[in-house]
């Protein structure tokens, strides 16, 4: 197993564990952590303050239980991708959804440096 790969399985763990700082602790400084255009926080993200603040800040306050559970981790070296199920309900319209996610991750020597989601945006706003 990769050292990149076994970094990214630690953040999918520290996300399973509620740990957020350990959720970004692999993410370099000038990291590029991209949300998906029409996923309701969609954009690039610089660093983890950006990501904790734009992303996970977001999710952990507007849905309930949000989960990313990963099922298959792809190891190609540098690019680590992720695919699984992204499930949780919006606290404001008690709805739940769960929608597939693929997840590309770039590294260099364990440390990320680019983030790429993939998901199913529709799903995610009709529980909205």
């Amino acid at each position: 197993m990769s050292t990149n790969l076994e970094a990214v399985r630690a953040s999918y763990a520290a996300s399973a564990d509620g740990d957020v700082k350990g959720m970004v602790a692999l993410l370099a400084p000038d990291a590029r952590w991209t949300e998906m255009a029409g996923f309701p926080y969609a954009g690039t993200y610089v660093g983890a303050e950006e990501v904790l603040a734009g992303v996970f800040a977001r999710l952990g306050g507007e849905w309930e239980g949000f989960a990313a559970e990963p099922e298959d981790f792809v190891d190609g070296g540098d690019t680590i991708v992720v695919i699984g199920d992204y499930s949780g309900t919006y606290r404001a319209t008690g709805r739940h959804m769960t929608a597939r996610f693929t997840h590309v991750w770039r590294l260099r020597d364990g440390v990320a440096v680019g983030f790429e989601q993939f998901t199913d945006t529709a799903l995610v706003r009709d529980a909205m």
